[in-house]
């Protein structure tokens, strides 16, 4: 149950968008202040800090700070395989506008 109370968790804060783009920004570069945050999602430095502290609680980011810049890094590792997969799943499950989804063939495949 207590796993499965996390992993609850875990996935409540990657349902939100700015949290994923935040991500996605840490898994590229191997730190960032806050301020080459929010130039790279454009939004504002609160909005940024806001939500770096829901992935700080929970575990995923750690920060350091250098006078008066913070800087954030991944520090889990499990969360960028967990990206990884679900920019697969987008490419090749999920049906995307314009696009028909991509069927399973069910006929058999011929003996080699």
């Amino acid at each position: 149950r207590r796993e499965s109370l996390r992993l609850a968790a875990v996935f409540r804060v990657l349902a939100n968008d700015t949290r994923l783009r935040l991500l996605h920004a840490l898994v590229r570069e191997r730190e960032l202040s806050v301020g080459s945050l929010c130039g790279q999602l454009q939004m504002k430095p609160q909005a940024i800090s806001n939500q770096l502290r829901h992935l700080s609680r929970l575990g995923v980011v750690a920060s350091r700070r250098e006078g008066t810049t913070v800087h954030y890094r991944l520090i889990d590792h499990c969360i960028r395989g967990l990206l990884d997969q679900g920019l697969c799943l987008t490419e090749t499950a999920l049906p995307r506008p314009n696009r028909p989804r991509r069927r399973a063939s069910h006929s058999p495949r011929p003996a080699s």
